[in-house]
Order: structure tokens, then C-alpha cells, then sequence
């Protein structure tokens, strides 16, 4: 753990697990580290990078929140929710959040991300761990493999639980927006805070490309079996071969959680492509289809 906070303290990057996906890390305030991430990642251009940080009270110090913010942070804290929200200037740098004026923040749930927070005292940028628009790891070895060679340590908390990044709120100009859907779900959200505004600042959020979380073999959704070559990616009972369904009992979270751990798994195999099964669009499964169309080169 120390080396893991020496290596944030001197500028160099982490690979850092949390309940979401494996992150690669950071200090929020030092741009020539955050410029690593960029470079380790290949990222294609600039997008904000959510700031992890110990707890609410830490949150505030880099964002300003209203009352709403804080109902979301109670409620949902620590959590998969990222909000957004206006930037207080200093402690995160201006590559890390874009040039926006706003900051996205979160407190995560892993009890290693959060020893880390704590020992190191201020905010941290940590993407997922893969190469820009690769599907994000999940389990420290995927990790390694794609971008462990730019980290001056890596540290193994599991398999993630939850397995799709974090929800994305907006909390600027006096309403709620949803910018990327996660654990945290639409309904959730709406039964703490009412109807959620048109997401219209889709670029305070990271995640957002048209093409993200894609392997290398080419992504068919909806679909009800496999092509020639194809492997199917099974949802609910029967679907496809067990080893490949996401839950064979039509779990979302289970499917979430083992989303990205298949779609790397069936690239190994050099399919000619991977053909994902029906997913219901309620609840979870939201973040679900968002991160599949997105696979598929898709605009969710």
C-alpha cells in the first residue's frame, strides 16, 4: 500500500482497483501525471476524468454542491455515482477535467481504492485501465495486460463488483441530468430526486465516445444466435452455451459483472465476430445496452 501512495506522490501512475472496474491513477492535481494516463490509454482526445476522492466532505473541496448534490451523495455514497458539478479551483488540474468549468467527483466503495484515498490525502483520476475504447478490466490481469507496463504499481483488490463504470450525473444549471447510465440506476435516481433533465453536457462526461469498449473482433447486439465464426454472448436461460452466457439466469447484475471478463474472453478465441443476445433495457440493464451499442459503434 505504501508504494502504491509513494507512486501517486511522485507523479507516476497506479493501477487501482474499484467496485466499478480497474482504474489507472493519478494525483488530480498533477497535469504531467494526468498527461501519462492520456499517453498510457492512447486516449484519442481530451475527455474529463472523474476525481476519486476519501468522502463527501473531501468531495466538496474540489466541487460545489447544492442540496441536491448532497441528497445523491448521501443516498448513493460510497458508490458508483459520479456527479458533476461546478469546479472550485486548485486541487484538480485543467487537463484532468477538460478546461471545463466543472469537475466530475465520486467516492468509491472498494475498501483498497478507499485505503488509498485516505493515506494519500487528495483527489485521484482513475480511467479504466485499458486502452482507449478497448473493453474496460475487471480483474487485475486484464489490467496489466493493457496498460501495466506505464504503472509504477499495481494493486489486486478481485474481481470488480459491479463491472460497468459509474453512473454519471449532472448537477449544473438547477436540475439533474443523466449523462451516463451505471449501478446506479435512472429509477434510483428519480425516486430521490424527480424527473431528470435532457442530457445536454454529454461532454462533462468521460465514456462517451461513439466507439468505446470494443474488442478487437467486431460487436452484433440483439441478436438471436451466432453467424458463421460468430461466439454468442447468451442472455437468460438457454441462450447460447453456458460458458459464454452473461447470466444464464437473466441477472442484470450478474450480466454487468461479467460483461466486460466475456467480450475480452470470446476476443481471445479470434472470432469472426461476438453476437450479444437480447439485453432488457430497464434498470441496469440500461448501462448494460449503452456499453454494448458503444462495443457495436454505436451512439447510445
Amino acid at each position: 500500500m505504501s508504494a502504491a501512495v509513494q507512486a501517486l506522490r511522485a507523479g507516476d501512475l497506479l493501477i487501482l482497483p474499484t467496485e466499478t472496474v480497474y482504474g489507472l491513477a493519478a494525483d488530480a492535481g498533477n497535469a504531467a501525471a494526468v498527461a501519462r494516463i492520456f499517453e498510457a490509454k492512447g486516449r484519442p482526445r481530451f475527455n474529463p476524468l472523474i476525481s476519486h476522492v476519501f468522502d463527501a466532505a473531501a468531495a466538496e473541496a474540489i466541487a460545489v454542491f447544492d442540496d441536491t448534490a448532497r441528497a445523491l451523495a448521501d443516498a448513493f455514497w460510497p458508490g458508483p455515482l459520479t456527479i458533476v458539478a461546478a469546479s472550485r479551483p486548485g486541487a484538480v488540474c485543467d487537463l484532468a477535467r477538460a478546461g471545463l468549468d466543472s469537475v466530475a467527483v465520486r467516492v468509491p466503495g472498494h475498501p483498497v481504492a478507499r485505503e488509498v484515498l485516505a493515506a494519500f490525502g487528495g483527489p485521484v483520476v482513475a480511467p479504466s485501465a485499458n486502452r482507449s475504447g478497448r473493453p474496460s478490466p475487471t480483474i487485475l490481469a486484464d489490467a496489466v495486460e493493457e496498460t501495466g507496463r506505464f504503472a509504477a504499481a499495481a494493486l489486486d483488490g478481485g474481481a470488480c463488483a459491479v463491472g460497468v463504470e459509474s453512473t454519471v450525473v449532472s448537477v449544473l444549471e438547477g436540475g439533474v441530468a443523466l449523462l451516463r447510465p451505471g449501478a446506479v440506476t435512472r429509477e434510483q435516481i428519480e425516486g430521490l430526486v424527480g424527473g431528470l433533465h435532457d442530457d445536454a453536457q454529454g461532454h462533462r462526461s468521460p465514456g462517451r465516445q461513439t466507439t468505446h469498449y470494443a474488442p478487437d473482433a467486431p460487436v452484433r447486439i440483439e441478436a438471436t444466435a451466432a453467424g458463421d465464426g460468430e461466439i454468442l454472448l447468451g442472455f437468460g436461460p438457454g441462450v447460447g452455451e453456458a460458458r459464454w452466457s452473461l447470466s444464464p439466469a437473466g441477472d442484470l447484475r450478474e450480466a454487468a459483472a461479467n460483461l466486460f471478463r466475456l467480450l475480452r474472453e470470446a476476443d481471445r478465441e479470434r472470432p469472426t465476430g461476438i453476437a450479444v443476445a437480447p439485453v432488457p433495457g430497464t434498470g441496469l440493464g440500461e448501462a448494460i445496452n449503452d456499453r454494448l451499442r458503444r462495443a457495436a459503434g454505436f451512439v447510445g
